[in-house]
This record gives structure tokens, C-alpha cells and sequence, in this order.
């Protein structure tokens, strides 16, 4: 017998957890994680657009190199977001647990420990990863071969790489 039908059998019988209402209190949470991630990704996205502008139109770097540091900016800006709002709750037990099981790190009182900088790793090796390598792909199949206004091209790239982002950070980079 599968762990599932297991359940649903305990449930009939009245003996077991509701697994109806608990999937759909997972959901909602996961709803209310991405409504989050949002929030902070349209914030990023100001940030973004803001460090593009300026080092495309006022410093006059090339668009790919704008955009790769412009990024850049936007994944150490969301990053912090993250830990402080969208997965506050995990990074929170985290650093309760790393202190109980590893004692006070120097650095605590600033907010960084080694859990903070394992998920800083994480999150920069594959949100940086697909957000530079997918931002700079896409900006330059829609700049170049399409001839897109570079502003309009960085929202569309930032669209496509958001699903993935919120889909390795909730499963790999604030585990649970």
C-alpha cells in the first residue's frame, strides 16, 4: 500500500490527519511564497532597470556588459529580500538550529553565519546563473536579431527566468 492511500485510508477512517485540508494549506503557503517572491522580484526588477539605464545611457557600457552587471545588483538585492521575507520562517529556524547545534559565530551578530553563506552560494550559483546566462541569451537573440528596444527585451527576460528562480530557491536554496 502506497504512503498516499495510506493516508486516505486513515482519513475515512477518522483516525488521520485531514490530507485534503493539509494540501491545501501547503498550497496556499506556496501561494503565498511566490506572492512574496514577486514582491521582491518587482522590486529587483526596479533595481535592474535602474542599474541598466544608468551604466547603458549614462556610462555608456555596452548593453551586455550593463545588463550582466546590472543583474548582478538585482541578485544580491533579491537575495537579501528573500531571507528577510520570502523564506524568512526557514532561514529563521536554520540560524536557531546552526546556534543550538554549533554554538555563536563571530559573525552572528551582523545576521551572517555558515548557513547564510551556504544558501548566499546557492542562491547565487543557480538564480545568478539562470538570471545573467538567461538575461544575456535572451537580450541578445531579442536586441540584436530582433531589434528590440533593450529596456522592453530586459522585461521579457526577466519574465522567462523568474518560474525557474522561485522553482530551485524553494526546492534547493531555502529547502525546507
Amino acid at each position: 500500500m502506497t504512503g498516499e492511500l495510506f493516508l486516505r485510508k486513515l482519513r475515512r477512517s477518522g483516525d488521520g490527519p485531514d490530507v485534503d485540508a493539509q494540501a491545501n494549506a501547503g498550497n496556499a503557503s506556496l501561494l503565498a511564497r511566490w506572492g512574496k517572491f514577486n514582491l521582491v522580484g518587482l522590486i529587483g526588477i526596479g533595481v535592474q532597470f535602474g542599474m541598466l539605464f544608468l551604466l547603458k545611457s549614462v556610462f555608456h557600457l555596452h548593453y551586455l556588459v550593463a545588463t550582466a552587471v546590472a543583474v548582478e545588483s538585482a541578485v544580491l538585492h533579491n537575495f537579501i529580500w528573500h531571507e528577510k521575507f520570502t523564506w524568512m520562517d526557514r532561514t529563521t529556524a536554520w540560524n536557531a538550529h546552526y546556534q543550538a547545534v554549533r554554538g555563536t559565530c563571530r559573525l552572528d551578530s551582523f545576521g551572517f553565519s555558515r548557513p547564510f553563506f551556504r544558501r548566499l552560494r546557492r542562491f547565487h550559483l543557480v538564480n545568478g546563473a539562470v538570471s545573467i546566462l538567461g538575461n544575456l541569451a535572451i537580450m541578445k537573440a531579442l536586441v540584436d536579431l530582433e531589434h528590440m528596444n533593450y529596456l522592453f527585451a530586459n522585461l521579457i527576460a526577466i519574465a522567462v527566468c523568474s518560474v525557474a528562480n522561485f522553482l530551485v530557491s524553494d526546492q534547493w536554496v531555502y529547502e525546507s
